[in-house]
């Protein structure tokens, strides 16, 4: 799988699981204890670490691997 398209499947597994509870872009960065800017789903655009790929798990209440599956 390319960067890309592994990039692209992230932010668009982030907003899935995000928008099945419910929540805004600005309720999971809160969730997060961060800054709105963050912008978690342009994975594309922004190269998250893997521990912010954590705690956006932890908002979720999932496990890492949850998250990450795509």
């Amino acid at each position: 799988m390319a960067k890309d398209e592994l990039q692209e499947k992230l932010g668009n597994r982030i907003k899935e699981l995000r928008s099945l509870r419910g929540w805004s872009q600005s309720d999971l960065a809160r969730a997060c204890e961060k800054d709105m800017q963050e912008a978690f789903e342009k994975t594309e655009k922004v190269n998250l670490t893997v521990y912010t790929f954590l705690e956006i798990s932890k908002a979720l209440d999932l496990s890492l691997s949850e998250l990450l599956e795509v």
